[in-house]
């Protein structure tokens, strides 16, 4: 089995729980796994731009035969696969954030948002860090910029937790009804999904070799 890339989510890091899971599995069948970490520069210059060339690099460089993203990185995994389906021919998410703006404006209210815009900084609690960190309003106005809903081609396995607070799981319900590439499982748990890991891999797996001839 080729190698695989995982993507981490927002504010986390290439040594969260999900992705060394996933390293440790995969490695027991000799597939190499490649964590980047998706912030390369200062936290607070961050953009999903930059993150996702990264993701570029990364995938051009290994080839990977699926791509694995959390959280924020399951919608870079999906924006990503939409441009560029030859490079990323099996899509796997967990929990994606899917319409990521819309949802982020919504949690964060006009009051927030317009502070944010103002001072150019918004205090996020950064869980690779461990602590809270700034991050710069062209987070903002560059996210805008992408699609809420990326149209997939290639296969693609969704993973939500039916209790997610955090991205609600009608947002995946929504997408897999409107792209036929995508298959969806609704599983007990939250966002974070480290607690149905288990549960999770051996149907992974099975997704991949079923859609291994694409």
């Amino acid at each position: 089995m080729p190698d695989i890339v995982y993507l981490h989510g927002f504010a986390s890091s290439s040594d969260s729980e999900k992705g060394r899971f996933f390293h440790n599995q995969f490695g027991m069948i000799g597939t190499t796994v490649h964590q980047p970490e998706l912030v390369t520069g200062p936290f607070h210059k961050t953009t999903m731009t930059a993150q996702l060339g990264v993701v570029d690099r990364v995938i051009r460089a290994h080839r990977p035969s699926m791509v694995i993203g959390s959280s924020l990185g399951g919608y870079l995994a999906a924006l990503y696969g939409a441009r560029h389906p030859d490079l990323a021919p099996v899509v796997v998410m967990l929990a994606p954030a899917f319409d990521f703006v819309r949802q982020w404006t919504r949690k964060l209210g006009p009051e927030a948002l317009q502070k944010w815009r103002q001072t150019g900084k918004l205090s996020v609690y950064h869980h690779g860090q461990r602590r809270m960190e700034n991050l710069g309003y062209e987070f903002y106005t560059d996210a805008i910029r992408y699609e809420a809903w990326p149209k997939l081609r290639q296969p693609a396995l969704i993973f939500h937790g039916q209790y997610d607070d955090v991205v609600y799981p009608s947002s995946s319900v929504q997408y897999v009804w409107s792209n036929m590439s995508a298959e969806m499982e609704l599983v007990e748990s939250g966002h974070e999904l480290t607690d149905v890991l288990d549960e999770i891999w051996p149907k992974m797996l099975q997704f991949y070799r079923r859609a291994e001839p694409f």
